[in-house]
């Protein structure tokens, strides 16, 4: 309740936030952001860019202005360092791709039959949802959602430690894009990671792993990872953005093929969004228990001390708890003995 009595700002502006879903979106089919980054910055010069109507221009530049993304000087529009740093096309932490996995049609469906989702207790869309046999789905994480992952990656790779001469031998479980692999082979030049994931999306790691030179110490074990042999020992078993898709018992069945398959005194690392107790903060983490819920029959945001007892279950000595700022995820460290 504000100062003033109720307001009914929170119920209209969630109500149309698909608005401003579809303006954003606008934006970036549109490059708009780009071309204000070339210094294309009044609404005559950005329509002349992008090949539209100059009013439609200053409409939607205003919108974006209203939300944050711009900010306006008499005719003229500017960017955020925000919006510098993620929107413009050129920036190397660009994240606009990230709507094609985002905003695709698969997704949005699960959250137009959210209710039917919370009557049921999980997806309404089919018996499986985005964890169904070898779905293409994933091929488009592995494409879009890589520039999202960079500073995870980083900030994982700096709990691996060690001395980075020694040899590491890694296994990335549902690899996708194989950046969390990678980015621990380039840090160690004597790592070997082997990464577990349908064949199809592995096609999208193996360009990664090319790309950042890292390819001749990258193998890829196409499969299923609940029915594929994980192989070993291992030093570093990486499960990330996986666990949360599944219940817990199947979450503690995973973890103990993981403890199975690494060495003695080796770790899992699991990378995952894991809210306080209260399962409401921090909001941008607790919040994604949602998306489990409208996609995943089972899947949840689970609290350390549920992966804490995951892990124990499965026969591991201990687990640590790392948060990863500024991102929105957590890593749990768990030591085989």
């Amino acid at each position: 309740m504000t100062p003033h009595g109720p307001s009914p700002a929170l119920f209209f502006d969630t109500l149309n936030g698909f608005q401003r879903t579809e303006a954003l979106r606008s934006a970036i089919e549109l490059d708009l952001f780009t071309l204000i980054a070339a210094w294309h910055r009044t609404a005559a010069e950005l329509a002349a860019a992008c090949g539209a109507a100059p009013r439609g221009v200053r409409i939607l530049a205003d919108h974006l202005t209203i939300l944050g993304f711009l900010h306006k000087d008499g005719d003229r529009y500017g960017l955020t360092p925000d919006t510098a740093a993620f929107l413009d096309r050129n920036s190397p932490a660009y994240m606009g791709g990230v709507t094609e996995f985002l905003l695709t049609p698969q997704l949005k469906e699960c959250f137009t039959r959210l209710t039917a989702a919370v009557r049921r207790g999980g997806t309404a869309v089919s018996d499986e949802g985005t964890v169904s046999h070898d779905n293409p789905i994933w091929v488009a994480f592995a494409r879009a959602m890589a520039p999202m992952m960079h500073l995870p990656a980083q900030r994982l790779a700096d709990l691996v430690g060690g001395d980075r001469e020694r040899p590491l031998r890694v296994l990335d479980v549902a690899a996708g894009h194989g950046l969390f692999g990678i980015t621990i082979a380039e840090r160690h030049p004597r790592a070997h990671v082997t990464a577990l994931d349908w064949a199809n999306v592995l096609a999208v790691a193996s360009e990664n792993a090319k790309r950042a030179g890292v390819a001749d110490r990258h193998v890829l074990r196409p499969g299923s990872a609940f029915e594929t042999d994980w192989g070993g020992p291992y030093d570093l078993v990486l499960l990330t953005n996986f666990l949360h898709h599944f219940d817990l018992p199947t979450c503690t069945q995973l973890a103990a093929k993981a403890l199975a398959a690494l060495a003695p005194g080796g770790r899992a690392v699991t990378l995952e969004f894991v809210p306080e107790p209260d399962r409401v903060t921090p909001p941008a983490t607790a919040a994604f228990a949602l998306v489990m819920l409208a996609t995943t029959p089972r899947g949840d945001a689970y609290t350390f001390a549920e992966y804490e007892r995951v892990f124990a279950d499965a026969g591991f000595a201990r687990s640590e708890f790392h948060p990863l700022p500024p991102t929105a995820q957590q890593v749990v460290l768990s030591y085989k003995g």
